[in-house]
């Protein structure tokens, strides 16, 4: 088992499905992760939906800011697809990305969106890599 080094990110993004685009919305997501799994950076990537109130939670964890500009650059066209039937409601950064990496945060048109940055303070896991 390889340890990850206490720099990993995770990310939190609370998405608003845009009425009548549930199941595009699930479709596209069902795009991304596959390609995710099959050629991202991520260590992990978790989608959850509450249809209820038409909002869906993704985390994605993150060895390093590399990692994160590997995966925005090799999935770009899959995040613009998905996010054509939702928008950001809140974006959450849980660990220390580098200045870059938080100044580059906007929506596929480039405006930015609110989130928060939380610096790590103590954990583990046992990720398998």
């Amino acid at each position: 088992m390889k340890t990850i080094s206490s720099q990993t990110i995770l990310f939190r993004n609370t998405m608003r499905i845009t009425e009548g685009h549930l199941e595009g919305f699930r479709e596209a997501i069902a795009k991304a992760v596959g390609f995710a799994e099959e050629h991202g950076p991520q260590l992990m990537v978790e989608t959850f939906v509450d249809e209820e109130r038409m909002l869906a939670h993704s985390f994605q964890l993150y060895a390093d800011s590399d990692a994160i500009r590997l995966h925005w650059k090799l999935s770009d066209p899959y995040i613009r697809e998905v996010m054509e039937h939702c928008t950001v409601d809140h974006f959450e950064i849980f660990g220390a990305p580098e200045p870059d990496i938080v100044a580059s945060l906007s929506t596929p048109d480039g405006a930015p969106f609110p989130f928060t940055l939380t610096p790590r303070l103590a954990g583990f896991h046992r990720l398998v890599t």
